[in-house]
């Protein structure tokens, strides 16, 4: 007896089903290993970022205004005569705003008080110190923090990321070892994004008098670039 075409369909179904069953339960059952492997990187900093600020007071907003401008722009002449480019200058914030004096319940305006604050990239470690004094020396008030960085960020970051990836496959190698197989190959390898940009550094506010008088100290020390991966490796007998 002749099967129905209809019948014939639902029998190629079932087969399809049945065989797509047991390439699902292969897969399932197919032994791996997960391994997480991790790098650190120590390499000293070759470019730093240091944030200046210049205040002014004054009773109307205008002078506050105009006294600002000419404290910063004497702050950049000096930056440009000590050869920092114009494109590593940039204004991080500026802000007028208004003082007031509260007493016995009553507000008084005070003053108007106008900060500027601009970044400067320092491309050689060497001058942080100088630029910094020239700064203060020059109508500065402040400087707030140093944050010290790489020129070539991204192949210290790739080097980091070659060596996690070569500590999750030896950990790996390892557990398989241990449990009597080996690694065969390598399903996937996924790398767990780090936040690497480097804090800055806080620095004590001074007085224009205070730092002009001395040679600022700078330490840069090293940075840290790290790297982390996550390994999912197929295992076989040995």
């Amino acid at each position: 007896m002749k099967a129905s075409p209809s019948n014939r369909r639902w029998l190629v179904a079932v087969l399809l089903a049945a065989l797509a069953g047991v390439a699902a339960a292969e897969e399932i059952t197919q032994p791996v290993i997960v391994t997480t492997g991790e790098a650190i990187v120590h390499v000293p900093p070759d470019r730093a970022h240091v944030n200046i600020t210049a205040q002014s007071r004054a009773r109307s907003p205008r002078e506050a205004q105009q006294r600002n401008a000419e404290a910063m722009a004497a702050v950049q002449r000096k930056l440009k005569d000590a050869r920092i480019p114009p494109d590593a200058i940039r204004t991080l914030t500026y802000d007028l705003q208004p003082e007031f004096d509260y007493q016995n319940g009553r507000q008084t305006l005070r003053d108007y008080l106008a900060t500027n604050t601009i970044e400067v990239r320092v491309d050689e470690i060497e001058r942080v110190g100088d630029v910094i004094d020239l700064s203060i020396g020059s109508g500065a008030t402040s400087v707030s923090g140093i944050r010290f960085d790489l020129k070539n960020r991204d192949a210290v970051e790739r080097d980091a990321l070659r060596q996690a990836v070569a500590d999750a496959r030896a950990r790996a190698d390892a557990a398989a070892a241990g449990a009597g197989q080996t690694v065969q190959r390598v399903l996937r390898i996924e790398e767990q994004r780090l936040e690497h940009r480097p804090p800055p550094r806080p620095m004590m506010m001074a007085a224009r008098a205070d730092v002009a008088a001395v040679e600022t100290p700078i330490a840069a020390g090293e940075l840290e670039v790290r790297a982390q991966v996550t390994l999912t490796a197929e295992l076989g007998k040995r």
